[in-house]
């Protein structure tokens, strides 16, 4: 294996692809490949088209990264399996694959991390957290944690069974927000807004206070929403609204069957 790191990207398409620009924006020392069936054109990655095709390059890959659809991980397991090293990581990105099921694919062995990313990462925003097995070496792991720190924020964890909460929260995250940017611009349209108006509103509102709870980041959410909120004032008149229990007992709801399906997936 050469010095340099030889990372294999499996699946170019949305997540894939912004993975790998922030890779190469980021400057990031390694020799990239990528097998991906359409054609793509990125200076100094190597292209394939198949697995097959691939087959040399694999042999010398230090991590393959499987960015595709759950549906299609037996088949790219079961034609990746004859072409990987021992000690090759495997990192995953795709939801509903456990570390069971590439032991499963791989043998009980192959060094494997789980993670999942969301869909900010496409933007250098991203919350990704892993999980790691037993057979991944400290070293494997400060180049996966360099890997995807280039799409955002990452946490690890020891607990595999907290993904399935973490892709409830953070991994389906970002749909909640637009749909609150959708509630939003209707209830801004119901109270006379222009329609125009209402939704540049709600777009900017939610962007500016996300960036203020990101630049504000040691600020607990509670004090920030505080410091919007005077006694008696408009903000406090919604607020009694919103915070009669309803809106947490509707995102607990939401998070938990949404949870409960990551489970049925993963099973």
């Amino acid at each position: 294996m050469s010095a340099r790191p030889h990372i294999v990207l499996i699946g170019c398409g949305k997540m894939g692809a912004s993975l790998l620009r922030g890779w190469l924006d980021h400057n990031i020392d390694a020799e990239f490949s990528v097998i991906e069936p359409h054609d793509i054109d990125i200076p100094g990655v190597q292209h394939f088209k198949s697995i097959n095709d691939a087959a040399k390059s694999l042999q010398t890959a230090s991590t393959i990264i499987l960015a595709v659809k759950p549906q299609a991980m037996l088949n790219v397991c079961n034609e990746l399996e004859p072409h990987i090293a021992p000690d090759t990581t495997i990192l995953s990105i795709a939801a509903g694959q456990s570390l069971n099921s590439f032991a499963d694919y791989f043998g009980s062995t192959q060094p494997v991390i789980r993670t999942m990313p969301n869909t900010p990462a496409a933007i250098g925003k991203g919350m990704s957290v892993a999980v790691a097995n037993a057979h991944v070496t400290d070293e494997a792991k400060v180049l996966v944690t360099t890997l995807l720190k280039t799409a955002g924020k990452l946490e690890w964890t020891d607990d595999e069974s907290l993904l399935d909460a973490v892709t409830a929260l953070s991994g389906s995250g970002p749909a909640y927000v637009f749909y609150l940017i959708e509630m939003l611009e209707k209830a801004g349209i119901e109270s006379g807004l222009p329609a125009e108006m209402a939704v540049a509103l709600a777009r900017q509102t939610v962007i500016g206070a996300a960036a203020l709870a990101e630049t504000d980041h040691e600020t607990p959410p509670a004090t920030l929403r505080e410091n919007v909120t005077s006694p008696g004032g408009t903000t406090a008149a919604a607020l009694k609204i919103l915070m009669d229990g309803r809106a947490q007992n509707l995102f607990t709801e939401a998070l938990q069957a949404a949870t409960a399906r990551s489970r049925e997936l993963n099973s």
